[in-house]
């Protein structure tokens, strides 16, 4: 049995020491030492847990380890991801513990409920996003609104808005369109309409002048 602590913060100026102690005393009371420390510095909790360090300790966590955290909010995006993410620890067979929530996911009967029960949620969860989603294109229908993008129009809000300088600040550290088109997470043509449409090179030429 490998015992994993997890902490997160958000920003690098947070400390996750308080989580810590939390963490700690809880290992002891059990009788546990703590075996590894995985830890988010600086992660925002937008991220999905998959794309967090929490979710390489998901890919490589086995039946029987436990993992202790300070609360649920540190574990997920939303309901959905914090759900999502329980779920695939306790179908791994690794015993989670909730220091705030005074939760334990685990095989006893109490565990055994808890998880029943987040199952629940996570079904309604799901029905709700699908009713609100089918009430809105249906609002939408009664009140004569096209659904959907309207043939050949652009969406005009776009993953790049607001990151004119940092876009500059490649182009004058020597990155081509398609090296910041990967630091930026979107496609070629997507960065290349950008630089063109917003005469982006011509304001970097000034700025080298």
């Amino acid at each position: 049995m490998t015992v994993y602590a997890y902490y997160r913060v958000s920003t690098d100026k947070q400390d996750y020491n308080s989580q810590k102690v939390g963490v700690l005393d809880f290992a002891k009371y059990k009788g546990w030492s703590i075996d590894k420390e995985v830890i988010d510095n600086g992660v925002s909790g937008k991220i999905l847990a998959k794309d967090r360090n929490l979710g390489k300790l998901l890919k490589k966590i086995e039946n029987g380890d436990v993992l202790i955290t300070s609360e649920l909010s540190r574990i997920g995006r939303n309901t959905a991801d914090i759900i999502s993410t329980c779920q695939k620890l306790v179908k791994k067979g690794v015993k989670c513990y909730l220091i705030k929530q005074g939760m334990a996911l685990d095989d006893t009967p109490m565990g055994k409920m808890m998880v029943a029960i987040l199952g629940a949620f996570a079904e309604l969860e799901r029905d709700l996003i699908s009713q609100r989603t089918k009430e809105g294109i249906r609002a939408r229908k009664e009140k004569g609104s096209h659904v959907g993008r309207i043939k050949g129009s652009k969406n005009k809000v776009t993953k790049l808005l607001g990151k004119e300088q940092k876009i500059l600040d490649y182009i004058k550290q020597g990155f081509n369109r398609n090296q910041i088109a990967k630091k930026l997470h979107v496609s070629f043509f997507t960065i290349n309409n950008y630089l063109v449409n917003n005469d982006i090179i011509s304001k970097s030429n000034e700025t080298n002048n």
